[in-house]
């Protein structure tokens, strides 16, 4: 597994890069100034050469969109296919961090160089910031040697990106991988439908978890609202009220329109299995597939992935059911 010895630096905001401003911390550019200066005071650091490129303007993570995501695609192909970069280090907010880990794992499919996302928990500059040790340690991972695909590196680990979460917003180890079970076969290849060179497009998706009490009317109005996918997130195994014949219908008749459903279980290292429960099993048979172990920021963005490239709700519940990148399988 060959080190990156030249590797493009996207930023992207976050607070990493942070600045005071009157109105409290936001986003500010001028952080490849910010990162060539502090190297300079580190002469003992292995790193690999960089490029630096920046997506303006700068975003708190919060803001983060199915747009950006599409911009970091082709900012980070630019950099690999332009410039000869042979490693990629995004710097992005904590707040969706492992949204976009995620989702960059699946649209970033077929790409041979490896792909590290960080930030930090405080800024660069701050007393007691997280942001030299992380950015320096993600660039020293590449310089050491990565395997290609996706990897969040936070607090001194490097993590699988369609796996990670955030777990915390008081300490500076914010995030791991929760011990979820991974079953499902893998996918003999990936298609070339979808190869990260393809063009992708928006996607109107939807996260609802279910609750005590929860309406059909709730449903249909997420439902109504034209999403092209769901994310339903189950109790335990994958179960919910299969009491109600009007939440049941209304997820047929969502099924029936086109509308891809999955479900994810929202236990922290739960995992669905429908087969335990007769109340997983109706579920089941009204069109949901099954997310197994996945995280929800793996289901969202495996979800805009295969949407996004034009799949029929057919094609797209073929490959959500199968593993692409270690999402469903060891």
């Amino acid at each position: 597994m060959p080190g990156s010895r030249n590797i493009v630096v996207l930023y992207t905001g976050g607070t990493i890069g942070m600045q005071q401003s009157a109105e409290g911390l936001m986003p500010a550019s001028g952080f490849a100034g910010r990162l060539r200066e502090q190297q300079d005071q580190q002469p003992q650091l292995t790193l690999p050469d960089w490029q630096f490129r920046e997506l303006l303007p700068p975003i708190d993570s919060a803001n983060m969109n199915q747009t950006n995501w599409l911009a970091m695609v082709e900012a980070i192909r630019a950099g690999v296919e332009l410039d000869g970069c042979d490693g990629v280090l995004v710097l992005h907010g904590t707040d969706t961090l492992a949204y976009s880990a995620a989702a960059l794992s699946f649209l970033l499919l077929g790409l041979e160089v490896p792909v590290v996302l960080t930030g930090s928990m405080l800024p660069a500059g701050v007393p007691g910031s997280d942001a030299w040790d992380n950015l320096f340690g993600a660039m020293q991972a590449l310089h050491a040697g990565v395997p290609s695909g996706v990897h969040l590196y936070f607090s001194g680990t490097l993590m699988p990106g369609v796996r990670a979460s955030k777990l915390g917003t008081a300490t500076l180890d914010a995030f791991s991988v929760l011990p979820r079970l991974r079953q499902g076969q893998r996918a003999p290849s990936v298609p070339a439908t979808l190869d990260f060179r393809q063009p992708r497009r928006t996607v109107n998706l939807a996260v609802l978890p279910l609750y005590p009490g929860i309406q059909a009317a709730q449903l249909r109005a997420v439902l109504a609202s034209g999403v092209q996918g769901l994310v339903l997130e189950c109790y335990g195994s994958g179960t919910g009220p299969a009491d109600d014949a009007e939440l049941l219908g209304t997820l047929r008749d969502a099924h029936g329109r086109g509308v891809v459903l999955v479900a994810i279980s929202q236990c922290p290292q739960g995992h669905v299995d429908f087969g335990i429960y007769a109340a997983g099993s109706q579920l089941a048979a009204s069109g949901l597939i099954s997310g197994g172990g996945m995280t929800r920021e793996a289901a969202l963005g495996k979800l805009f992935a295969l949407l996004g490239a034009g799949l029929s709700q057919t094609e797209a519940e073929h490959w959500f059911a199968l593993d692409l990148c270690g999402e469903r399988a060891d």
